[in-house]
Order: structure tokens, then sequence, then C-alpha cells
């Protein structure tokens, strides 16, 4: 897919799916905007920064550049947008991908922990949208990718454990303001989808799932790029509105 010199902004750029992303579309030519809370050492010892991901990209011959943001706050989102629109004239394509990482079993959960997880995962999408759409409508149109979960299907919930109906509703959540939001935003020539990346072994699932897990049938983030790259290039078009599995792209869709 050809995205030169589009300008896409990824947040949760750190590490994992976002820094995949972020590396995979700037080596397709696009201009990567990489967000992320992590600018030095995490409380969790997670492994990652977005200046370490710009690096990656820029030592590759890539575009990039880093832009804290913490999708909690709604002056951080303002600022990101700002930036990016401001640096390169433009914004393209914009990939929420950051959330907070919510796992707790129901009888132990707490209000907070639930707040939490909607203030974080749920509100930012509308405050991403509501900032980064008139941007779009301005230059004619954008892409809008939310990356979601097999977990926001009901077809899961046999095989989910205990400790995931937080996350599972704010995915859920995401997924319906994706194909609710879409036919609003076409006349606008942008496109929003949600994007279900599949099992996908990150530095996170690792930490979760011990070093002795059987990772078969797991993919790694740089396999999530060929489904990402086709949905930013859907600008102005009719596709839009879906929710759609990395793994089945080029198999049952487009």
């Amino acid at each position: 897919m050809d995205l030169k010199d589009r300008v896409i902004i990824v947040t949760g750029a750190s590490r994992g799916i976002g820094k995949g992303l972020a590396i995979g579309l700037a080596g397709q030519g696009a201009v990567v905007v990489c967000a992320a809370r992590s600018v030095g050492p995490t409380a969790e010892n997670l492994p990652g920064t977005i200046h370490e991901t710009v690096d990656a990209i820029e030592s590759a011959g890539g575009r990039a550049l880093a832009v804290q943001c913490d999708i909690g706050h709604a002056d951080d989102i303002e600022r990101l947008i700002a930036t990016a629109a401001e640096t390169y004239g433009r914004i393209d394509c914009l990939i929420n991908n950051a959330m907070a990482q919510t796992r707790t079993a129901f009888a132990t959960s707490t209000i907070e922990d639930w707040d939490e997880s909607m203030r974080v995962n749920v509100r930012s999408l509308y405050l991403s949208c509501r900032t980064v759409v008139p941007h779009m409508t301005a230059q004619g149109g954008g892409s809008i990718i939310n990356v979601s979960s097999g977990g926001a299907g009901h077809e899961s919930t046999p095989f989910m454990p205990p400790g995931y109906v937080i996350y599972a509703t704010a995915k859920a959540a995401m997924e319906r303001f994706s194909t609710a939001l879409a036919p609003e935003l076409r006349g606008y020539g942008i496109t929003i989808n949600a994007l279900r990346p599949g099992a996908v072994k990150t530095e996170l699932s690792t930490r979760e799932m011990g070093p002795d897990h059987d990772w078969t049938g797991w993919t790694t983030p740089d396999a999530v790029v060929p489904a990402a790259a086709f949905l930013a290039a859907q600008i102005d078009t009719d596709f839009t509105g879906r929710v759609v599995d990395s793994t089945q792209f080029d198999v049952t869709w487009p």
C-alpha cells in the first residue's frame, strides 16, 4: 500500500502493536507521529518509549515525530492533534491504539477501575475524533482506525478468563462508537473503522501470560500492518463503519 507522505498519528506507539504499526507504516512511506505517555522508564517497567520508536523509524530512512500524550487528558489530545497539524500541515489518518490496561475480576473491581477505563478508553475516542475531524474535513477527508479486540464480541465470552469484563466492555464501546459515527463522517470524506488485531505477542502479553506460554497461533505486531495500511488509505471511500479482523485481511475482506 502506497502511503507516501501521508501523515499518520499512532497512539500507544512506545511498544507493542502501536510501535509495530508506527514502524511498519513509516516503512510504506508515511510520516508517523508517535504518541504515548512513555518518554522514559514506566512504573510497570515495560520497555520502550516513543523516542526509541522514532529512532527506529529514522534509522531505516523514514520520518517520524515523538509527541508525549496521555489520552486520558483532553489537553494532551488537543496538543497532539495541533502539533501534528502545525508540523506537517495535515493529518491523513488517526490510529487510536493506546488504552488503559484494566484487568480485574468483577468481584474485586472498584468504581475507580471502571471510571478509569471509561475515561481513558472510551472518552478519549470521542475527544480524539472531535479534535481531528475538523482538520480532516478542511483537507477533504481522512481515515480513523480504532484498534479493538476480539474480546469485544459476544462470541469470545467462553474463551475469556476472569478479569476481562471492564476491558471487553470498553472495546465493545469502541466498536459501536466506530459504526455509529461512520454515517455522520462519510459526507466529509472521512472513514472510521475498528480493527481487531487478533492474538498478538507483545511485551505486555508476554508479562501477563509468562514466557512459557504456548504462543502457537499468536502473531507479532508487524502482522497487523497490512490491514492497517489498507484502512489508512481509505479516504473518501465507502469502506467505513466496519469491524474487521487483521488476520482475515485479504482472506474475507476487503
